[in-house]
């Protein structure tokens, strides 16, 4: 099995939940760092990893790390890296990166010396003055920080988050990998019911039906690694086969509830257009209207923060309002809520029993978790 070393970039707050991914996928070597996670992989791996994250923003293979102070150890560094392994002579590979706290902090001259050193290494190998840059996409991202340097291929293309359901969006989106997190850390499973009263474009729900029916979120989109020679064409179809013989067949309650009529006709054709359209149920509702008898349930949900679509005092009343909505509901509910107002608990009406940091795009977040208040009752997802 050839040894490759894959780099996945996550949400910050999220490594430990992508972490968990890859360990069931049967990666091994998983390490978790600040911002990313690195795996030992084959190429057969590729296809699988890029296919059925959900929490991971994309899969890099990782070429190298070397030290690199001054741009002729950059430019000497680069060219060592067997980039013909990987590269076809007529490979078209952009360059993109970023410097931190390092000598070298100048990011286009970085990217025009790692371009020179990889043109210079295909052009030895290949015999060739001239590379014609016609073929598929291997674009190449590079990292210095602290004066090492390391150089990656993106497996991925677009984004992993770009699941290809979300077409069109509402006011501030929420991003589909923090919304796949938001549910994993709810332990939801797929027998209670779950609902989100602030659904906006649908995404927390649709991501809810992806999981409860163990639907890998990358089935309806294309990779740039599948036009890649070093990948085997049958390696994207097996993993696919591989992914739909584990998906689940059943009935789920899921709901999502929005006070715009628009906001709730973009998610009904979300839903359709990711495939769950028969196990979400989308209406025009007031969130603070919501009430479910139901002895248990998960909340999961992202409501408006103040910030950048209502006014801090009207999102206050809306929270306020929401924490009386919370505690009508039976005692076996949770809730699982994103926000960056830092008064969010005082408004709510109660403390979270539990929080954790997060990111929403630039907007430092808490997911505050409230669980069951019955405390002997046990839940069943």
């Amino acid at each position: 099995m050839e040894h490759l070393e894959l780099a996945i970039p996550t949400l910050f707050g999220l490594e430990g939940l992508a972490a968990d991914e890859l360990r069931r996928l049967d990666l091994s070597d998983v390490r978790a760092e600040n911002g990313r996670v690195l795996c030992a992989a084959g190429f057969s791996d590729i296809p699988r990893v890029n296919l059925n994250l959900r929490t991971g923003e994309r899969v890099l293979l990782l070429l190298g790390s070397f030290p690199a102070g001054d741009f002729d150890a950059l430019f000497e560094g680069v060219r060592a890296l067997p980039w013909e392994d990987f590269l076809p002579r007529d490979a078209a590979f952009p360059v993109k990166g970023h410097c931190l706290n390092s000598a070298l902090h100048a990011v286009p001259a970085c990217q025009s010396i790692v371009k020179k050193a990889v043109a210079a290494r295909l052009g030895t190998r290949y015999g060739l003055e001239h590379l014609p840059e016609t073929g598929a996409l291997y674009q190449i991202q590079f990292s210095i920080m602290k004066d090492t340097a390391s150089l990656y291929l993106d497996t991925t293309g677009a984004g992993l988050h770009k699941r290809g359901y979300r077409a069109v969006g509402v006011t501030a989106p929420l991003r589909e990998t923090l919304a796949a997190a938001m549910v994993m850390l709810s332990k939801y499973r797929g027998r209670d019911p779950l609902c989100d009263p602030f659904c906006g474009s649908g995404t927390i729900a649709i991501e809810a039906a992806l999981i409860a029916k163990n639907r890998a979120p990358g089935l309806e989109r294309s990779f740039s690694a599948q036009k890649w020679g070093c990948v085997p064409g049958k390696a994207w179809m097996a993993a696919a086969d591989e992914a739909m013989d584990r998906e689940f067949d059943g009935s789920y309650d899921i709901w999502g509830g929005d006070i715009d009529p628009k906001a709730v006709a973009i998610a009904r054709s979300n839903a359709e257009k990711a495939g769950v359209e028969d196990v979400i149920r989308f209406e025009v509702s007031d969130a603070l209207a919501f009430h479910r008898e139901e002895p248990y349930g998960k909340l999961v949900t992202n409501p408006p923060y103040g910030e950048r679509i209502m006014e801090k005092k009207e999102a206050e009343a809306l929270y306020q309002g929401f924490g009386r909505v919370f505690r009508s509901l039976p005692e076996g509910w949770t809730l699982s809520l994103l926000s960056s107002h830092t008064e969010f608990e005082r408004t709510f009406g109660r403390t979270a029993d539990r929080k954790r940091k997060l990111y929403n795009g630039m907007l430092k977040c808490d997911l505050f978790l409230y669980g069951k208040r019955g405390g002997h009752h046990a839940s069943k997802a």
